[in-house]
Formats: structure tokens, C-alpha cells, sequence
């Protein structure tokens, strides 16, 4: 079209809004997803930090127990079979650090779920921008 064109103006007037609308969207769009991604990443650290301090906390109380339990059995048994007592005990602590640390490897193998919901909604948009979907930006 040419400038000399009436009507012109306006179109080109009209495309540029569009345009102005369409960015705004978008930005606002990429806006929400990073809001969002921050929001998982706040929560995931929270529950990382809580789990570490309940796991801490229950490992020193475990650990002073089975300690004390094991001098105490020991003790009790001092006469007659110390040694087996403590063969015992050696064995008890030494499977079940072998148990924990298996579990453990488990767990870090299985991954997180960090920014899963962040992933799902942007495949969303992505597969509603390919449909074309106007409902949806």
C-alpha cells in the first residue's frame, strides 16, 4: 500500500496496535512462566532445607540412641559374652548404614520434580499456538 492510499494509515495503524497487543501478551505470557518457575524453585528449596534439618535432627537422636542401647547391652552382657554382643551390634550398624546408603542411592537416582509444572504449561502454550487457538495466548 502506498501512503497516498486512504485508508492507509489506519491499516498500517491497526497492524502496528496488533503487533504492540501481540508483544504485550507474549511479555506478559513469559512473565507468568518465570513467576512461576521462581515459585517452584522457593518451594522445592523449602522442602529441601526442612527435609535436611528433620533428617539431621532425627539422625543425631537415632545415632545417640543406638549408641547408648549398644554400651547398655553390652554392659549387661560384660560376663559372659561381650564380644558377641559387640559382634552383634557391629553387625546390626554396619548393615543397616549399608541399607540407608542403598536407599539413599535410590533416591538420588530417582530425580526431582523441579519445575514439572512449569514444563507442562509451557508445552500447553506451545501446542495451542501450533493449533492456533485464540482462546488461549
Amino acid at each position: 500500500m502506498s501512503e497516498g492510499t486512504p485508508g492507509g494509515e489506519a491499516s498500517r495503524a491497526g497492524l502496528f496496535a496488533s503487533l504492540k497487543g501481540l508483544f504485550g501478551t507474549s511479555l506478559a505470557l513469559v512473565q507468568n512462566r518465570l513467576q512461576l518457575l521462581g515459585v517452584e524453585l522457593a518451594e522445592e528449596r523449602l522442602r529441601l532445607l526442612s527435609l535436611a534439618t528433620y533428617g539431621a535432627i532425627a539422625l543425631i537422636c537415632l545415632s545417640a540412641g543406638l549408641v547408648f542401647l549398644a554400651v547398655f547391652l553390652t554392659v549387661l552382657f560384660w560376663d559372659g559374652h561381650r564380644l558377641l554382643a559387640l559382634g552383634i551390634f557391629s553387625a546390626l550398624f554396619l548393615g543397616a548404614g549399608i541399607a540407608t546408603l542403598l536407599v539413599a542411592m535410590n533416591h538420588a537416582r530417582a530425580g526431582s520434580t523441579l519445575f514439572k509444572a512449569s514444563l507442562a504449561e509451557l508445552a500447553k502454550d506451545r501446542d495451542a499456538l501450533a493449533q492456533g487457538d485464540p482462546g488461549r495466548p
